[in-house]
């Protein structure tokens, strides 16, 4: 007599990877870039600009899109001449190669692709700016030490 095989919930059972599996929330979806993006229309094509303006508390990131209202001690905090959402920005940026051949073969980033996820990113620099400089605030008042002015 041949054994069948019968399920059972408590058993693990083998991955198929024709089922579907179930989607798990705390799991990062893998991102396609050539899926196009609801912001970015096909045909149209938006400039990435990633410039801040200090002055106004603004990130500019494209012709679409203007984050405003961002605190101006969040520009306080530097990671070495620079804040560090403008070293965000910077590492965001899109750079062409100058070899023609690697430019050609081995330069897929846009930052269209990486839009929602950047913005996400200086959100999260942002406050972590902002509550630094706070702490930083709270543990001058507390040293004995006073700097010199």
């Amino acid at each position: 007599m041949a054994a069948r095989a019968t399920y059972n919930p408590t058993t693990p059972q083998p991955h198929n990877p024709t089922t579907p599996q179930p989607h798990n929330p705390t799991t990062p979806q893998p991102h396609n870039p050539t899926t196009p993006q609801p912001h970015n229309p096909p045909g149209k094509s938006v400039k990435t600009r990633l410039k801040a303006n200090v002055a106004k508390g603004e990130l500019v990131l494209d012709d679409e899109l203007t984050l405003t209202g961002v605190p101006a001690v969040a520009w306080d905090y530097k990671l070495g001449n620079r804040s560090a959402l403008e070293w965000v920005l910077d590492q965001y940026k899109e750079k062409t190669p100058k070899d023609a051949t690697i430019r050609e073969r081995f330069n897929p980033y846009r930052f269209a692709a990486y839009r929602d996820e950047t913005i996400q990113l200086l959100s999260k620099v942002c406050t972590v700016s902002v509550r630094t400089q706070e702490i930083v605030a709270e543990l001058a008042a507390l040293s004995p030490l006073k700097a010199k002015k």
